[in-house]
């Protein structure tokens, strides 16, 4: 960290022990907010509803049932307490994390006290409240809007202010924000919407006791990421739809200025988010596009440049989807979204490009998604024609980002079922930090049809597991080479890194016409090692052929002992005899698809599945989940230069 923020997290610490006397204890009587005129305003045009397809509004109904039923799931994990939630239960660890101690003073980051913590948070986010409010909207169904009140009363009266584990992180205030702005919104028709929020002495007190936490508590420096923008996103959204407060106008201001200004800081000119993590350049775009449609609808818009940086986001997202319509999986991920409307499973990106076809319009080659329930709600608050905010797109589909160092190689259409190849030649991540990094430089990710073939491992957890942290963010646990048995950037914790590998990339060639579409990179992660080693990689798609070959070149003036390591799917079986392996992987109903690996013979071939010592050999394929998979391991040694040639060739 630089001097400047070492010294202004010390004036932050100051604050919140200053602070801790203003916490507001459970049981105690709310202090009334400053009381000021309050209505509701900020609703949805009449039609909006009426316009939400059959389909997607039926798939609401039926989520929203499924949770009356007591069904949903947090982080892969069955919610049996949905009906009457325990606000501060992980059902995980069975631990209840403290609901009375000043927050500042919990240690969240610690299973002993609070369990899994991520399990308390996404619980208060209360993305299955703003699933029912929705359904009230479409059905007017009063039953849907009764739970959501009952809820959320329970959450205001148990979370007084700055007491307990719901008031550690900035992040959580500003997406509850976000999810309170739209239950109202959607509730306005429900006789009694006035009486939960802007009548109710609880409800606006909390409201303006989480802008006051995030006008006091920023995101800065070295933690100014995806987090930053959730603050900034909530509190906008926030200051525009209950106006309520003399502070108001100050923090709508200070919000969009905040917003603005991160959302340039943290997206490359390309498009793509400077974290280099896929699932947060989705996030990230959904959170900005929420608050620049409030302030559109607000009458207060965002500026063009911050809308064309949002449009490039989107832009970047489309170019990088496989033909299923999936992202790529790099770095760290924990599935977190800025809004739910429609079901759970929904995937991220169809609602984003449906929206985005609205508000830029959309080139030739973005993929086609139909509307969905948020698509359609979201755009209905923009006023004025479509598109509202048109801008230039790339008139071809980009393949390369040179300047967050991703490729994507792919086959062209009309020759089988899609090979996608991601190679990552990018910095290690974002700020000096890297929080969200895993120790992958020079890592490939290749799909075929859209189903992993060489896998990203994911994420999996962040907290209270270390070695399952550790692994899932390894040199080990991707497709990349490791030497002397250690990672190529060095881990300061589960959010930081000390030692940052730098990457170049040497060579990307991906011109339309050309059968063989070629990338080379390396990086400087050993030359710390007792002689120094350096590992250049070279990828070529045959594009026509299609098959893959990667060459990694080791440097060394000493003896160096290495391990590469090629990590299946979760859906692909595998037979190794020496150096060659055979893959096969559902492809339809009673088909498989094949493809060869022909691997270095130099190398001594292992090949492990689901092991826990050592962790080797496990896929994640949502945050907080973990399943079995192959995972191929050479092992050998180099002394001097070598280069270790492996092949992939598909048969369909």
């Amino acid at each position: 960290m630089s001097p400047a923020e070492v010294a202004w997290r010390s004036v932050d610490l100051g604050r919140q022990q200053v602070w801790a006397r203003r916490q507001v204890n459970l049981g105690s009587p709310f202090p009334a907010a400053p009381p000021l005129a309050r209505a509701f305003d900020a609703r949805l045009p009449q039609e909006a509803v009426q316009t939400v397809p059959a389909g997607a509004a039926e798939a609401v109904i039926a989520a929203a049932d499924a949770i009356l039923a007591g069904r949903w799931s947090i982080l892969g994990v069955p919610r049996k307490d949905i009906g009457e939630p325990d606000w501060f239960h992980d059902p995980l660890t069975g631990i209840r994390a403290p609901q009375t101690d000043y927050c500042f003073r919990i240690d969240h980051r610690s299973e002993d006290l609070t369990g899994n913590v991520k399990q308390i948070w996404e619980l208060s986010r209360q993305h299955h409240l703003t699933v029912l409010a929705t359904a009230f909207a479409l059905s007017g169904d009063d039953v849907y809007a009764e739970v959501v009140g009952r809820q959320l009363r329970s959450w205001w009266t148990q979370n007084p202010f700055l007491s307990g584990i719901n008031w550690t992180s900035g992040i959580e205030i500003g997406l509850r924000l976000m999810a309170w702005v739209w239950i109202r919104r959607l509730l306005d028709p429900w006789p009694s919407a006035a009486d939960l929020f802007e009548s109710n002495p609880v409800a606006v007190t909390q409201i303006w006791w989480h802008q006051r936490y995030l006008a006091a508590f920023r995101s800065r420096g070295s933690s100014a990421n995806n987090h930053v923008i959730a603050e900034a996103a909530g509190q906008l959204a926030a200051s525009l739809a209950f106006p309520w407060f003399e502070e108001s106008a100050r923090w709508q201001t200070e919000a969009a200025a905040l917003l603005e200004r991160e959302l340039a800081h943290n997206t490359y000119p390309s498009g793509v988010n400077r974290e280099l993590a896929s699932d947060y350049h989705g996030f990230v775009a959904e959170l900005g596009l929420l608050a620049a449609l409030e302030a559109d609808r607000a009458g207060h818009p965002l500026s063009d440049e911050t809308w064309r940086v949002l449009g490039r986001m989107l832009d970047a997202g489309a170019a990088t989807l496989d033909e299923r319509l999936r992202p790529p999986r790099q770095n760290d991920g924990d599935d977190g979204r800025g809004l739910m409307l429609g079901p759970p499973d929904g995937p991220r990106w169809t609602t984003l490009l449906a929206l985005g076809r609205e508000l830029f319009g959309a080139p030739d080659w973005w993929p086609r998604c139909d509307p969905d329930v948020t698509s359609v709600l979201l755009a209905s608050m923009v006023p004025g024609g479509r598109p509202a905010h048109p801008m230039e797109h790339p008139a071809e589909r980009p393949s390369r980002f040179d300047d967050a160092g991703l490729t994507i190689l792919r086959t062209p259409s009309g020759y089988g079922s899609e090979i996608w190849c991601r190679c990552d030649g990018g910095p290690h991540g974002f700020l000096s930090i890297a929080a969200h990094a895993h120790a992958d430089a020079l890592a490939v990710e290749v799909r075929h049809g859209g189903v992993d073939v060489l896998a990203d491992p994911g994420t999996y957890c962040y907290h209270g597991e270390p070695g399952w942290r550790s692994y899932f963010r390894s040199t080990l646990g991707h497709n990349t080479l490791q030497l002397a048995g250690r990672d190529q950037s060095l881990s300061g914790g589960p959010f930081m890194w000390t030692r940052h590998a730098i990457t170049r990339v040497i060579e990307s060639s991906t011109d339309a016409g050309a059968d063989i579409w070629t990338w080379s990179a390396e990086h400087d992660g050993y030359a710390d090692l007792d002689p120094p080693g350096q590992h250049r990689r070279t990828v070529r798609l045959h594009r026509i052929e299609r098959r893959i070959e990667i060459v990694d070149r080791v440097d060394c003036a000493g003896v160096v002992a290495y391990s590469l390591a090629f990590h299946l799917g979760p859906d692909v079986d595998v037979q190794l005899d020496g150096a060659s392996a055979c893959l096969y992987w559902p492809s339809s109903p009673g088909e498989c698809a094949t493809a060869e690996l022909s691997l270095p013979e130099s190398a001594e071939w292992m090949l492990t599945r689901g092991s826990s010592d050592p962790v080797l050999g496990w896929y994640s394929p949502a945050f907080g989940e973990k399943q079995p998979s192959w995972a191929l391991v050479g092992t050998g040694s180099v002394h001097g230069t070598a280069e270790l040639e492996t092949r992939l060739a598909f048969d369909t």
